[in-house]
């Protein structure tokens, strides 16, 4: 099952992978997927061959996007949230527990540790930011992902999770330091909001040090089944799509049920004020900080362009933290 393949996007070829049925694609290109945007050019969003790339590897990185100034508000705005959360003077619907592990949710610090708590997630965090609101909302934005996806596009405002806002770090006293294999549509295969796509606004640059994120390119064109097994032992219902994406071919291994390598896996790697769009059929992980030191800090929510009146609350939590 699944949307159709728009049918302006080419089957992949000697520059951008193997074309063959059931092979992820690889991008042959340097950069991986990174495409410049001018505000001030007379059509920002039409920046030559970053549709093309986003239909056939299912993400693209926007560098240029957002000015640095309103990154820096964002990183001010989003850290006094999370502070915010700590000390419980925000309403308890912006304190996130449902994507951490078991252990993390009523005890910030991990076993026989002392010290102030941690928070690793800031739900509807633009309803505390106005800079994530400004950027979520960027009129470029928009225009890009209507290009991608289909001229109604929309997001929850105001129901699921919001725009969240995530704080990484590698110590035991973070409840978020990797998450494991899936593709967005898996998290609620009931509904009829498919097609969409995911932004992530990047407050720090991702690398092997902080940790980056992990795709699969060409994976969002296969018909990836609903997480009936996943490592959370959570049940699908019984209305769940049993495959999603824009094609029919099978995917040529399993998704991993946690970290594993897969076959055609790429590091994407982003800089500050990045904004990265993912589809929501792309397999996709994070990876762990190798550095002790480090954060990886970012903005993300997502945009479809479904039939916004079948949404329903749904969180279908299969990938390993």
């Amino acid at each position: 099952m699944g949307s159709p393949i728009p049918p302006q996007v080419p089957a992949a070829g000697p520059d951008g992978g193997s074309g063959v049925r059931g092979v992820p694609s690889m991008p042959g290109m340097t950069g991986l997927g990174v495409f410049t945007v001018n505000p001030s050019d007379p059509d920002p969003a039409a920046a030559p061959g970053l549709a093309e790339f986003y239909h056939q590897h299912g993400f693209v990185v926007l560098r240029g996007l957002l000015p640095a100034a309103l990154v820096d508000s964002i990183e001010d705005e989003c850290a006094a949230a999370q502070r915010a959360v700590l000390a419980g003077t925000v309403p308890q619907r912006h304190g996130s527990t449902q994507y951490l592990d078991a252990r993390h949710v009523d005890r910030p610090n991990g076993p026989g540790e002392s010290g102030p708590g941690y928070v690793n997630y800031v739900e509807h965090v633009e309803e505390l930011s106005p800079a994530v609101r400004t950027a979520a909302t960027d009129p470029v934005l928009l225009e890009v992902l209507r290009r991608l996806l289909g001229n109604d596009v929309w997001a929850l405002d105001g129901s699921g999770s919001g725009v969240v806002y995530q704080d990484a770090r590698p110590g035991r006293e973070s409840g978020y330091t990797r998450i494991g294999w899936h593709s967005d549509w898996q998290a609620m295969p009931s509904l009829d909001v498919w097609p969409g796509a995911a932004f992530t606004i990047h407050v720090d640059a991702t690398s092997p040090a902080n940790g980056f994120l992990r795709v699969v390119p060409g994976s969002h064109r296969w018909a990836t089944p609903a997480p009936y097994r996943n490592i959370n032992n959570v049940a699908v219902p019984a209305d769940a799509r049993p495959t999603g994406g824009y094609g029919n071919a099978e995917p040529p291994c399993s998704m991993p049920l946690g970290f594993e390598k897969v076959p055609g896996e790429i590091a994407v790697y982003a800089e500050r004020g990045d904004v990265l769009l993912h589809d929501a059929y792309l397999w996709h992980s994070a990876a762990r900080a190798t550095a002790d030191d480090t954060t990886r800090r970012h903005v993300r929510s997502g945009y479809y362009a479904g039939d916004r009146a079948s949404y329903r609350e749904q969180f279908i939590k299969n990938a390993a933290r």
